[in-house]
């Protein structure tokens, strides 16, 4: 049976960093053998208990609640068939949020517990689940795991090979398949799920199927709670979007609403629903380490393995990082190092802002400070929007500056274009709005010398142990953005202009001003929102 305290409503996580001094290293070391060491006393402790209960002929009889798996049957404690691990696992399985990931490292122990979750609901005879790999190949290692486990949590519970489903003695069914491409999913098209689970989420390139597959999530039974879990490694043609709908809204292991992974805005009812504006439902990223399985982890040779893999891949297997993908054209990028918490800046501290304007993709607008003990630059605001004028743009963006002193702004050059023979360029209509710019360095070569100075910013200073740039967690977007830009496979000295890229662009802008705590670009004179003519010859700076 399933032990009735496996799965505890939801256990608190604690936040963990890196060690940078020798003492915080010495520490987690220590730290590190005494995990182990409580690993390895409660292993014995449960053998000996068990040899306890062998030696006594009326052994203890445990019967799940439904608080956790549900009534299933009674059996003696020394068959128990399943017991989630401490620690992320059992915060997986005890999460009641609608769209829950259990990602990270590998070797955590996340597709065992993607076929154990749905056995609690298998005493419903309404209960109708959909568990999918991408290839058929891929599938066989997760049947083979139920095989091992169904049978016994439910005997009776059979296999049907031709309908790739279990079906369980109160007529409970689980479908075992794949979904190999997104046209795929049509084949469920007027069936319902109570219950979708996903391995290897991020094999999918695109959300098309996730999302076509939560239309497919419903129940006639109120005793039946809707659920769509996934499973996964960083990395793999999906890594962005997943990285975008799991990893970036919020803190890892934190429940949050859902969000428009395009626009980052909570998914919320329409004007004329009955709840309108309320949030439609939540998630939750539960991050997964091989530490947090103490079998495979105390072995040691899974995680020499691991060691022994390239950059990236190591940092994606063994360190479940999400902060850096294969291709990736900003791999030092560290949240650790580069992401700083929100501070109140001086008055004076220099200040300037740059901006990437589209109207059809989208208008990133970063704001810069120079810390003058060294010079670090601190992007300490952001603005991220799609499908607005040039005009309201200007607005938006004295509007969040609210009369502070801005020294520079630096926009797009292409924006000086005229549009015909009449009416003034879209730089033009921001200036007259009293959002003053000067046009970027369009030269030829200044994209790649524009890369490689944030790559020299990137870079930490032995002295400081600060990076010549730092970004306040405040500005997500341009977080999430940054580490997963890709390199472009034709010219490796460029990122891929293919994908979304309108914050680096403004970051790029705003680092190739070469700014410095007090600059030769600083506007002179005049309050910071003084309204200029577009005919003035230096265009509003």
């Amino acid at each position: 049976m399933l032990n009735k305290n496996a799965v505890p409503p939801r256990p608190k996580t604690k936040a963990t960093s890196t060690p940078q001094t020798k003492e915080e290293k010495e520490q987690a070391r220590l730290a590190k053998q005494k995990r182990s060491a409580r690993m390895q006393l409660n292993m014995a402790q449960k053998k000996i208990q068990k040899l306890e209960r062998l030696a006594n002929p009326e052994p203890e009889i445990q019967v799940m609640g439904t608080s956790g798996f549900g009534q299933i049957n009674e059996e003696p404690e020394d068959k128990i068939l399943f017991e989630p691990n401490p620690g992320p696992q059992t915060d997986f399985l005890a999460a009641p949020e609608r769209e829950v990931l259990y990602g990270g490292a590998a070797g955590g122990g996340k597709s065992y517990a993607l076929i154990i979750d749905p056995l609690r609901y298998c005493n419903n005879k309404n209960f109708n689940a959909l568990i999918l790999r991408r290839t058929n190949d891929e599938l066989r290692e997760l049947i083979h795991k139920s095989q091992e486990m169904y049978p016994n949590a439910y005997p009776g519970a059979k296999w049907m090979e031709k309908k790739s489903q279990w079906v369980f003695p109160s007529g409970a069914r689980i479908w075992m398949t794949y979904l190999e491409q997104d046209k795929d999913v049509l084949r469920y098209q007027g069936q319902a799920f109570t219950y979708i689970g996903i391995d290897e989420l991020t094999q999918y390139a695109t959300p098309y199927a996730w999302d076509y597959l939560r239309s497919r999530l419903r129940t006639a039974d109120p005793s039946l709670p809707v659920f769509m879990r996934a499973t996964t490694n960083p990395g793999g043609p999906g890594h962005i979007w997943v990285k975008k709908m799991f990893i970036d809204p919020s803190t890892p292991g934190r429940p949050f609403w859902a969000t428009d992974i395009t626009t980052g805005e909570t998914l919320t009812y329409p004007s004329r629903h009955s709840k309108a504006g309320q949030p439609l439902f939540n998630r939750r990223f539960v991050p997964a380490k091989l530490l947090d399985n103490p079998y495979l982890y105390e072995a040691g040779d899974y995680e020499a393995m691991l060691l022994s893999l390239p950059e990236v891949q190591r940092k994606q297997l063994l360190e479940g990082s999400w902060d850096i993908a294969e291709g990736a054209a900003f791999s030092e990028f560290d949240r650790r190092v580069h992401v700083i918490d929100p501070f109140e800046i001086p008055n004076s501290w220099r200040k300037f802002r740059a901006c990437d304007y589209g109207y059809a993709s989208a208008s990133g607008v970063l704001w810069f400070t120079v810390d003058p003990t060294n010079e670090t630059l601190i992007v300490y605001r952001e603005l991220y929007v799609s499908k607005v004028p040039a005009k309201e743009l200007a607005h938006m963006v004295l509007e969040a500056e609210d009369g502070e002193s801005i020294h520079y702004g630096v926009l797009d050059s292409s924006l000086w274009h005229k549009r015909g023979d009449t009416g003034p360029s879209l730089a033009e209509q921001m200036i007259v709005e009293g959002c003053r710019w000067r046009p970027s360095d369009r030269s030829r070569g200044s994209r790649v010398a524009g890369k490689n100075e944030l790559h020299r910013r990137l870079q930490v200073d032995e002295e400081s142990g600060r990076a010549g740039i730092e970004i306040m967690s405040n500005c997500t977007n341009l977080i999430a953005q940054l580490p997963t830009l890709p390199m472009d496979k034709t010219n490796p000295e460029d990122v891929n202009t293919k994908v979304e890229d309108h914050l680096y662009d403004a970051l790029r802008y705003g680092i190739m001003t070469r700014p410095k705590s007090r600059s030769v670009f600083d506007f002179s004179g005049g309050p910071p929102n003084q309204r200029w003519q577009p005919a003035d010859a230096t265009f509003g700076y």
